[in-house]
């Protein structure tokens, strides 16, 4: 079992307050992803839930059971960081096995774990290395394959991957993802990138300044944005955002269109504009249109084979059924 749930958590440093009173439930299996800009308390709110932060006021609950003034240790949960924190001298199998030592775990039972541990995150023919003689990726598998044998209620992961280089960070994404999957465990994971929110998540937790701006699926975040933030927070490249005459033709203060909803010509099209630079990435063609008003630039999504350069006059017409519209205070009009 791994449900927890916040009731009226807050949480300040001195006189700031960083998290104004907030309720969330994440529900036992959960994957659950708290993303947001630098700053807006989503690795703050992942301490307070482990307990290596108290909450200012308010109650934690693991399982119905209130944990609020209860030790991490005796929280029933397991947390991998930023940083392995891996111990130099020992070995990975030491490494892993360092939590039961401490917990009085039969060696025979610890060998069990660490084998299935090991088998799991494909560590078994680096069980004798130091942790010196492995990659970025191999050392933070060892730090994950150290919080499985502990068995957790939930797994509580804070942007465990930004260390690693771009190719790791892809198959480290996968790595927790399929190990979800296998395991059925809670985890909440903590990310500044959208990207891994949408692609491993089965529920996300969009937060600002402390404030949670919505919560959903990732599908739901992408095609109904609460509110302006969410919308230009979640999707990459983000979502156009229109201010001015173009968004009062649409009875709105802000219009939003994403790239992919833009179709170019250079012939005839709602709106005019200039291209800018254009990202060539294979499959796909980020194109970035000045010259439009309420919105320079703008990103249109189109195939990777188009041939518009830098300069050439383009026209734009965005699929009317895929516009979003916001108020004056940035709240969705449906």
């Amino acid at each position: 079992m791994g449900r927890i749930v916040l009731e009226n958590v807050t949480k300040s440093f001195g006189s700031t307050e960083v998290i104004p009173p907030l309720n969330l439930t994440i529900e036992d299996g959960e994957f659950a992803v708290f993303v947001g800009p630098s700053g807006c308390g989503k690795s703050t709110l992942l301490r307070v839930i482990a307990g290596l932060e108290d909450a200012t006021s308010g109650k934690v609950l693991i399982d119905d059971e209130d944990v609020t003034e209860i030790s991490p240790s005796k929280r029933g949960l397991a947390m991998v960081f930023q940083t392995y924190a891996l111990y130099p001298h020992m070995s990975v199998r030491k490494n892993i096995a360092f939590p039961m030592r401490m917990a009085g775990m039969s060696e025979e039972e610890q060998e069990k774990r660490i084998t299935a541990a090991a088998n799991s995150l494909n560590l078994t023919d680096y069980l004798d290395r130091k942790p010196g003689q492995l990659s970025g990726g191999q050392r933070q598998r060892v730090a994950i394959g150290r919080a499985i044998v502990r068995d957790p209620s939930a797994f509580l992961f804070d942007e465990p991957l930004s260390n690693l280089d771009a190719a790791l960070r892809v198959g480290m994404r996968l790595e927790i993802t399929e190990m979800h999957e296998r395991m059925k465990t809670t985890m909440i994971y903590v990310t500044h990138d959208q990207v891994e929110a949408m692609t491993m998540a089965n529920k996300i937790v969009v937060l600002q300044a402390g404030v949670i701006e919505q919560v959903g699926s990732p599908l739901e975040l992408y095609h109904r944005p609460r509110n302006k933030f969410v919308a230009g927070f979640i999707g990459s490249p983000k979502m156009n955002l229109i201010e001015g005459a173009l968004a009062e033709e649409q009875a709105a203060h802000t219009i939003g269109i994403r790239p992919e909803h833009l179709s170019v010509s250079d012939k005839e099209g709602l709106w005019q504009g200039t291209v800018g630079v254009a990202e060539h990435l294979g499959s796909d063609t980020f194109i970035h249109i000045h010259g439009i008003e309420g919105c320079d630039p703008m990103t249109m999504r189109a195939a990777g084979d188009v041939s518009f350069k830098h300069g050439d006059r383009v026209y734009l017409t965005p699929d009317a059924a895929q516009i979003h519209k916001f108020d004056a205070q940035g709240l969705r009009i449906e």
